[in-house]
């Protein structure tokens, strides 16, 4: 009774609840738990979610989250942006939302054509309008300016005011013709008074026709004679007129004690054997060019002498068998020969140069025989490989024809045209009945020999440009260098189809027109390289075997000599002609 007693006393005056007394003759107080059936409910995360959905409601939207958990309010969405608030942004704004160098600029309300407007009035007249005003009519500036002016613009002078300002300058230029008439004569002529001043006065843009030099001065005389020498060295240099045709012979002797001529192949040429192994050391080294060589070409059937074009103009050709030396040296061209090519015999040969002109040499004597030229670039000559048509010139050109001539009577005879850039091979198939070229435009195109229509065109999405392609010993197969660093084998056949089972890799050569070639018994696959390498693939395997460092810088052209099994020829563009065993 004494514990009810306590909970139904009242508080005190003060507010404070009294404290729970007990007289010593009372029992102990005992507090029992309270018990309730609602479920406990967590008060803090209420009372943050309520926080967290008012700060929301009122705060701008995060431009860097990507999903709005809530329905934002039209303030929300159009408020600017507050405060470094993007994290992987200099000054805090993400990229899609700045459109100036130094952040997000908002739009101006006013137009430029009246901001011109305003800019140029205030800087002409000392007031504009205020921009920050609601009304139109408050000005800033100059007051008196304004009142005087009517508040008028630089654009929009009154018609009266116009009218006004073209009267006073009829006024005053009638006021200065009266005043030359008024004007003393002994003045006017004096160039020291000021009348005679006015009245000569020029523009400072006006031609100064009375002093005209009529004769140059011996320095500009000297640059002029200079100048001229020069630009006809240089067009005597396009057009090839400089270069005379010669040729230098640095044997001991042009026929020897028997009469047979140097170029006459030894009796005692012939192949050994039909097996080809790889070569692995070097045995020769022909250095004479003082650039660059750009192609070499054994002498048919023997490779008793070797022919090779260099970009310092020069053709050279060298011995193989005895002493190793230059023989002779062709010089005709103006700039870099770019390729060269035997007549079957090797009694002539044709080069072709980047002076646009194709020659037909005589390899004993040296002598030119004919010259072609049709103002582009050859860049691959061809003979016809028939004995009966030897005198059929074939070249491959840059303004994407390819062009047939007769060396007989130096007429042009046939125009192949269905390239779509320049071509840079031309290779006889089936019997010389057939010719497959190469160009630019990534495509190979095969032709009946003498009718200047495509029988056969192959493009594809993957091909690239081949500027190399050689014919396997057999006839079946072409190897063509392509410049996606392989080389791609098609058939000869009908059908001209890619062997897809047949791919050399591993070399690089995009961007030079390295030499792709063939052993004489068609059993290795070889290729020069961008890097200096020559490579050498198994034609079964399709697998590396081997690979020789030949030369500093690119290795262009490779040969494998006709007779001798092992032996190899490469030149670069380091001058080197080099020979392998």
């Amino acid at each position: 009774m004494d514990l009810l007693q306590s909970y139904t006393d009242q508080n005190d005056d003060d507010g404070s609840p009294k404290q729970l007394t007990s007289s010593p003759e009372a029992s102990p107080p005992r507090l029992l738990p309270s018990k309730t059936s609602a479920p406990k409910v967590d008060d803090t995360m209420l009372a943050l979610t309520v926080a967290n959905a008012y700060r929301t409601l009122s705060k701008p939207i995060d431009p860097t989250q990507h999903l709005v958990a809530f329905n934002p309010t039209y303030d929300q969405l159009w408020a600017p942006i507050l405060g470094p608030s993007h994290p992987y942004a200099k000054d805090g704004i993400a990229q899609g939302m700045r459109n100036h160098k130094l952040g997000f600029v908002e739009d101006a309300s006013i137009e430029p054509f009246v901001f011109d407007e305003q800019y140029n009035t205030f800087h002409k007249y000392g007031y504009a309008a205020d921009p920050s005003a609601s009304a139109g009519n408050n000005f800033i500036g100059d007051m008196e300016a304004l009142q005087k002016n009517d508040a008028i613009s630089v654009y929009n002078i009154p018609q009266h005011e116009q009218k006004k300002r073209k009267i006073e300058k009829k006024k005053e230029m009638s006021e200065s013709e009266d005043v030359e008439m008024e004007l003393n004569p002994a003045e006017v002529d004096n160039p020291a008074s000021d009348v005679w001043l006015m009245k000569n006065r020029k523009s400072p843009w006006s031609g100064k026709k009375e002093g005209l030099q009529t004769e140059l001065t011996e320095e500009q005389k000297k640059y002029a004679e200079e100048y001229a020498k020069k630009k006809g060295e240089e067009k005597g240099g396009e057009k090839g007129e400089v270069t005379a045709d010669k040729s230098t012979f640095h044997g001991k002797e042009e026929r020897d004690y028997q009469g047979r001529s140097w170029i006459a192949p030894p009796k005692d040429a012939k192949a050994t054997n039909d097996h080809c192994y790889i070569p692995k050391r070097l045995v020769h080294t022909w250095s004479g060019h003082t650039k660059g060589v750009s192609a070499i070409r054994f002498f048919p059937k023997h490779g008793h002498l070797i022919l090779s074009a260099g970009m310092d103009t020069k053709v050279k050709i060298w011995d193989v068998f005895n002493s190793g030396k230059c023989m002779r040296t062709y010089m005709g061209h103006s700039q870099a020969v770019r390729d060269i090519s035997f007549c079957n015999d090797g009694s002539k040969f044709l080069t072709a140069g980047y002076d646009k002109k194709i020659k037909y040499w005589d390899t004993e004597t040296g002598q030119v025989i004919s010259t072609f030229s049709t103002g582009k670039i050859p860049y691959v000559v061809k003979l016809n490989p028939d004995d009966d048509k030897q005198n059929i010139l074939l070249a491959g050109m840059s303004d994407k024809k390819i062009v047939q001539w007769d060396m007989n009577t130096g007429q042009i005879t046939q125009e192949y045209d269905q390239h779509l850039g320049a071509v840079n091979t031309i290779t006889f198939v089936d019997n010389n009945r057939r010719f497959v070229t190469s160009s630019d435009d990534k495509s190979l195109r095969v032709w009946e020999y003498g009718i200047p229509v495509v029988i056969k065109y192959i493009s594809e999405p993957h091909m690239h440009s081949m500027p190399s392609i050689s014919v396997h010993p057999n006839t079946n197969w072409l190897a063509a260098q392509s410049l996606d660093n392989q080389i791609l084998i098609y058939s000869t056949r009908e059908r001209f189809q890619l062997n897809k089972k047949k791919r050399f890799a591993g070399h690089i050569v995009a961007g030079y027109a390295c030499q792709v070639n063939f052993s004489p018994d068609g059993r290795f696959v070889m290729s020069g390289d961008g890097e200096g390498k020559c490579w050498f693939w198994d034609w079964k395997t399709c697998k590396v075997f081997r690979t020789l460092k030949c030369h500093e810088g690119v290795c262009i052209g490779c040969e494998w000599h006709p007779l001798e099994q092992s032996k190899v020829a490469t030149c670069g563009w380091d001058g080197l002609i080099k020979y392998w065993d």
